[in-house]
């Protein structure tokens, strides 16, 4: 099961920087962006960006709280532009 970044993200990249396989999308939109989003393509479920993120603002995806549910569907979307 990927990984899901919230609104609680404050774009500090230490995810995109601990992540093993650049899930993270290392793209332009990604500086842009309200916050950073995994691609649940190749996520791998390692963990690392959880550990390193600073404001608490990734889950796994079947562990969303009940109110960030439909960033599951936000960090599939970003993928699919």
């Amino acid at each position: 099961m990927p990984h899901v970044i919230v609104d609680a993200c404050t774009k500090d990249f230490a995810c995109v920087d601990s992540c093993p396989t650049s899930s993270h999308g290392r793209r332009p939109e990604n500086r842009r962006s309200t916050q950073l989003y995994i691609n649940p393509e190749e996520c791998l479920d390692c963990g690392a960006c959880v550990t390193a993120c600073p404001s608490d603002a990734i889950f796994p995806a079947d562990g969303l709280p009940e109110d960030k549910k439909d960033f599951a569907e936000k960090n599939s979307a970003f993928f699919k532009k």
